[in-house]
């Protein structure tokens, strides 16, 4: 049996009024042209944005980090920067740091995430993407979600789950190569709390079942300012997740998701704010903001995709975007002060590095012997 491979490939390439959304212009030329080139690459696919982020999500059997798909996802992104800039959208290419597709879409600015799997009589997933935030932004939903039964009692609960699960975490800070260490939970959830406490280096790549071998995660680790040597745009990570049998259930997938906990995002990329679940192609707009994530949950049989469900249109969410909405209006009224905006290393490639630059020159050493 062939395998399925799901990909999602996301970029920002164009918005209306800013950093809002894109324009149906632009979706529509993005989706005509992988219908009028997919031929026989493709099974399926789908086109959908989370605030001003357009992600491509496609199965086919060609398996992870093919050339000919990632191909085909780099033109679609041009053909729709081309759509961007006759409209005169703002951040037309934005993420497109190269404009030559050299055999991999990884390192040219679109986030990745796939899975790759034999499929089960029923496969459930969702597909999670976030906007005006970095990869770290999952750090702690995946955590909670696969290490405490706080939040998964399938821990406590199923035999396919008692053996926990093996998280590949990756340093995004080293550049030269991708650097990653591998911890099992339970006996090293401790290990692994030590790492994903700091979001901006350490990012949760991939998540694996201990008892199948069988990979549930797949989160997109692309640090935009990592690649252009200055700020971009925020990351916006996609992320794949499998569900049910020996992977948390869609419920347990969904329930750390209700703290929304304080990320890197808003406007300029340069402010923490609460990670908000939205529905289903919702623009951003508080403070280009707060952060947010969406999740469509799909089951896919032969490679084929059922419409997808909107996993936080539910009046229980409509409670929490409340909670957010109130975190999010608390932490704007402490401006730029402290905790309320990032750390000086996540800002060095912004503006304000020239500035401390020349305030540095300023800076007179007191001699008090005088």
């Amino acid at each position: 049996m062939k395998k399925t491979t799901i990909s999602v490939i996301k970029a920002d390439i164009g918005s209306i009024g800013g950093h809002i959304c894109p324009s149906r212009y632009l979706l529509d030329n993005v989706e005509n042209y992988i219908k009028e080139n997919k031929k026989d690459l493709l099974i399926d696919f789908r086109i959908s944005y989370t605030g001003d982020d357009i992600a491509i999500l496609s199965t086919h059997n060609r398996g992870k980090d093919d050339s000919e798909i990632h191909s085909l996802m780099f033109e679609a992104f041009m053909k729709g920067t081309k759509a961007a800039r006759e409209q005169g959208l703002y951040g037309a290419g934005q993420d497109l740091l190269k404009d030559s597709f050299s055999g991999n879409i990884k390192g040219m600015g679109p986030a990745v995430a796939e899975l790759e799997f034999e499929e089960r009589k029923n496969e459930p997933f969702v597909f999670f993407a976030a906007d005006k935030t970095d990869p770290g932004a999952y750090n702690l939903p995946l955590y909670l979600a696969f290490t405490d039964p706080m939040h998964c009692s399938g821990l406590i609960l199923s035999p396919k789950m008692s053996k926990g699960f093996r998280f590949d975490i990756m340093d995004v800070s080293y550049t030269d190569a991708d650097k990653i260490i591998s911890l099992n939970s339970p006996e090293e959830s401790y290990d692994i709390a030590a790492l994903l406490r700091d979001p901006e280096r350490f990012v949760v790549e991939s998540i694996y079942s201990r008892s199948s071998g069988e990979q549930a995660v797949s989160v997109s680790t692309t640090r935009l300012h990592n690649i252009a040597g200055k700020y971009t745009g925020k990351d916006d990570p996609v992320m794949l997740a499998r569900v049910q049998g020996n992977f948390p259930a869609t419920g347990e997938i969904l329930s750390p998701f209700h703290i929304a906990p304080y990320v890197a995002g808003f406007m300029r990329g340069s402010h923490n704010g609460p990670l908000m679940p939205v529905r289903f192609n919702t623009s951003v707009s508080f403070f280009d903001g707060p952060p947010v994530v969406s999740c469509a949950a799909y089951c896919v049989h032969g490679g084929r995709l059922t419409e997808p469900t909107d996993a936080f249109d539910h009046p229980f969410w409509d409670h929490v975007r409340g909670k957010v909405s109130e975190k999010a209006i608390e932490i704007r009224k402490q401006g730029f002060f402290g905790n309320a905006m990032l750390p000086y290393s996540e800002l060095e490639y912004g503006g304000i590095v020239d500035k401390m630059e020349k305030l540095e020159s300023r800076f007179k050493i007191k001699d008090d012997k005088k």
